[in-house]
């Protein structure tokens, strides 16, 4: 039991750790989205903040399932 328990939570960081690759090629990819396409920057951003909240609330969920184990 103490092993899968081990296990769960470095499953659990290993998610975190995917949600804040995902981040950064987001936002990477809407700044170049920006920089393509100056006058549409202020919709980009706005779907970017958008999107970056979505994958941020899947890290606070691994988060909190990784005090839960």
């Amino acid at each position: 039991p103490e092993a899968a328990k081990y296990l769960a939570k470095g499953l659990a960081t290993l998610s975190m750790f995917g949600s804040s690759v995902g981040e950064g090629y987001l936002v990477g990819k809407a700044l170049e989205a920006m920089g393509r396409n100056p006058e549409m920057a202020g919709t980009i951003f706005t779907r970017m903040i958008v999107g970056v909240a979505l994958v941020e609330s899947a890290a606070i969920y691994a988060l909190v399932a990784f005090f839960l184990i």
